[in-house]
């Protein structure tokens, strides 16, 4: 909450417990945003956090922008694409993945998790204020648009194609990550331009979809700094 009262997100309203959340809440007051005192445990009953922080609020959705991958490409940046991703965790911790490396979008595609789901949000420590994310997609959609484009679409697979390390993650790019369950649907395989893995020791199958699309995307980060 704190994170969407510094990047001037608009809070409709604001709901503290605690005399360390009403103190924080002391910005918000000052424009304007209604700022409401409640019973120690009210929160607990009206939340799905199990230790909740003193604070909740309420915030309008961000609107959709259907030119988001089209812009983000153009300047040569890159998209995420991630396909089913359905744990809150892994996804919201993407977000944060996304905005560390600079990612210019996120875009949930085939039934993957709401980004605006509370865990999901948790999870992504304040990212979601800050990295554009488009929700409810089809990823065959996405995909043939990143093409137009100009853009590459990188798959990450367990064992598939070259090391992350040795692909050309540079320019504007799609990288696609599948749920950890199921990997990518055939007819989104089908539209992937070349595959990357995470080189792995020992008998492990497969990683977190999480660590994966951190190190893939630092591997990007690291290659257009150079």
């Amino acid at each position: 909450m704190l994170d969407a009262l510094d990047h001037d997100h608009p809070l409709e309203a604001i709901f503290v417990e605690t005399d360390e959340a009403r103190a924080a809440c002391g910005a918000a007051a000052a424009q304007g945003i209604p700022v409401y005192d409640l019973a120690p445990g009210t929160l607990a009953k009206v939340t799905d956090t199990v230790s909740p922080q003193g604070m909740a609020a309420i915030a309008p959705m961000p609107q959709s922008d259907d030119q988001l991958t089209a812009r983000v490409l153009a300047a040569g940046g890159a998209v995420l694409v991630l396909v089913g991703v359905a744990d809150p965790g892994n996804a919201g911790t993407l977000l944060r993945i996304a905005e560390a490396a600079g990612v210019g979008g996120v875009l949930f595609c085939d039934e993957a998790v709401d980004p605006f789901a509370p865990k999901c949000v948790r999870a992504s420590a304040g990212s979601i204020f800050h990295v554009p994310v488009m929700s409810g997609l089809r990823a065959v959609d996405e995909l043939h648009t990143v093409a137009r484009h100009g853009g590459r679409r990188i798959g990450a697979s367990a064992r598939r194609g070259a090391p992350h390390h040795a692909v050309d993650l540079r320019g504007p790019v799609a990288v696609v990550l599948g749920s950890e369950a199921h990997g990518l649907p055939a007819e989104v395989e089908a539209l992937v331009d070349e595959w990357t893995h995470v080189p792995m020791a020992g008998h492990v199958e497969s990683l977190n979809v999480a660590v994966t699309g951190a190190l893939v995307l630092f591997e990007r980060q690291r290659g257009t700094a150079t």
